[in-house]
């Protein structure tokens, strides 16, 4: 699962107050718009916000930075696999440069080249980044932190990229229950994990179980994301 960054929006020179509410504007479109799962027109909007707070604010502000990593989410939701993880890498690199290894804009950011590591196939990468991701996630959040649990989340699903089913499932019924416990029953979060773990449960060929979650996960989508949102159809 991919996660937005929400961008930082102090800092902006009083001349270019102006020039804010149209990046903010831009930004806000494009969240907007990769909620309704229209990827393309998210796109057009991060590239606007994009390209204003780099001319205005500089390459390694946070308001720059978090239009980057958002890009970069939008463009791998589209298969631009290659843009997408060059654009996470040198995201990645700039946090790390501005705020350190631990903050957890840069944690997000390393999450979410995880995430496109694995679209790519390069599920062996992915799944060092995403153990990495989880373990400084636990330490400098907490386990029961919902980022820790997104890195959980993730990393089951890369296990089961890799046919390791059975390791995925355990992390998946880990990740439903915390999640369950943390966030509630019909939290989109804690449907994705019930859509995973059925799926890794599929693969093992039970039956019952995975359509019961398939299910659940199918009438919590329709009811949250409406019933032609693409993640909804993906439980049909």
């Amino acid at each position: 699962m991919q996660q937005t960054v929400h961008v930082a929006f102090d800092g902006w020179p009083e001349e270019y107050r102006e020039w804010e509410k149209w990046a903010l504007l831009s930004e806000q479109k494009g969240r907007c718009w990769e909620s309704l799962g229209q990827h393309r027109l998210a796109e057009t909007a991060h590239r606007k916000a994009l390209l204003l707070s780099t001319e205005i604010l500089g390459p390694e502000h946070l308001f720059t930075l978090a239009s980057m990593h958002n890009l970069a989410l939008v463009l791998n939701s589209q298969k631009k696999h290659e843009e997408a993880k060059a654009i996470n890498e040198q995201t990645l690199a700039r946090y790390k440069k501005v705020l350190g290894t631990e903050h957890p804009s840069t944690l997000t950011s390393k999450h979410s080249l995880a995430w496109v590591l694995n679209s790519q196939g390069k599920c062996k990468e992915a799944e060092e980044v995403n153990w990495q991701t989880l373990v400084l996630r636990e330490k400098v959040l907490g386990p029961k932190h919902p980022d820790t649990l997104a890195s959980m989340s993730n990393l089951a699903w890369v296990l089961s990229s890799q046919r390791k089913y059975k390791e995925a499932e355990v992390m998946n019924r880990q990740t439903l229950a915390l999640r369950e416990n943390v966030l509630g029953s019909e939290h989109l979060d804690t449907l994705t994990s019930v859509y995973y773990l059925a799926y890794s449960l599929a693969q093992q060929h039970y039956i019952d179980e995975p359509l019961r979650l398939y299910q659940r996960a199918s009438t919590g989508y329709d009811l949250i994301l409406g019933e032609g949102h693409p993640t909804t159809l993906a439980c049909c």
